[in-house]
């Protein structure tokens, strides 16, 4: 019986991994209806700042925020200097980000070398907990939590908030909502630039057992990426 509580709470640790990169996405794509394919580059550079801070500092804490502040800037950047020109324009979109995905791929993988790393499991939270006869990571139920409470936030800020109603708004009728004195351009980077902040977070909490970072490999932690490696850049 122990076992398969123990594969139930693996399954549903690394569903909370992927939700934690994939709710940024929904975000611009879902809700914003904006083709991003950089996405997973903010995963990939969020991540390498976060283990420079780590390496530097220590500080786990500091790590995440300065992953996902920095992905933010870079998120809020991209949209309103680029995106912005193309809002309804799906093809340069795709053009245009996967060309961002690739620069900041090899950008990456230029400064921070071809060896995959890791965060360690800050000390709080190493250990296990027994279930049964077995031992799950108390990690795990961290990444678990995690992944629940920023479900419910992220619900709660889209349906219940004022400015939640603003983007449903701003999404479905733009020239509507702008003639109501909706800042729709503002609103709409404060979203994308949201949505970049959250990458990063999944990379710097992500699980120590499967989680690596591959500089050469920008698509990695977008959904049709494949996690081979930096094959094609090695050197």
């Amino acid at each position: 019986m122990s076992l398969w509580i123990i594969q139930i709470l693996n399954g549903v640790s690394y569903g909370c991994l992927l939700f934690l990169l994939a709710a940024g996405l929904t975000l611009t794509q879902g809700l914003l209806r904006l083709v991003n394919l950089t996405h997973g580059s903010y995963y990939l550079l969020g991540g390498y700042f976060g283990l420079m801070v780590v390496k530097a500092t220590g500080n786990y804490w500091l790590a995440i925020l300065v992953g996902a502040v920095s992905m933010a800037v870079m998120g809020l950047f991209i949209q309103r200097f680029f995106l912005s020109r193309y809002p309804h324009n799906e093809l340069a979109q795709v053009l245009l980000t996967f060309g961002f995905l690739f620069l900041i791929g090899d950008l990456a993988l230029a400064t921070f070398g071809g060896t995959p790393q890791t965060i360690p499991t800050p000390a709080v939270f190493q250990g296990a907990v027994s279930i049964g006869l077995a031992r799950f990571p108390t990690y795990r139920f961290v990444l678990i939590a995690a992944g629940l409470i920023i479900g419910t936030f992220l619900w709660w800020f889209i349906d219940y908030t004022r400015i939640g109603m603003l983007v449903r708004a701003s999404v479905s009728d733009a020239e509507t909502a702008s003639g109501l004195g909706v800042n729709t351009p503002r609103l709409m980077t404060g979203v994308f630039a949201l949505g970049a902040l959250l990458a990063p977070r999944r990379a710097v909490a992500g699980d120590r057992d499967r989680h690596r970072w591959w500089p050469g490999e920008p698509t990695r932690g977008f959904p049709g990426g494949h996690h081979r490696g930096p094959a094609r850049h090695r050197r």
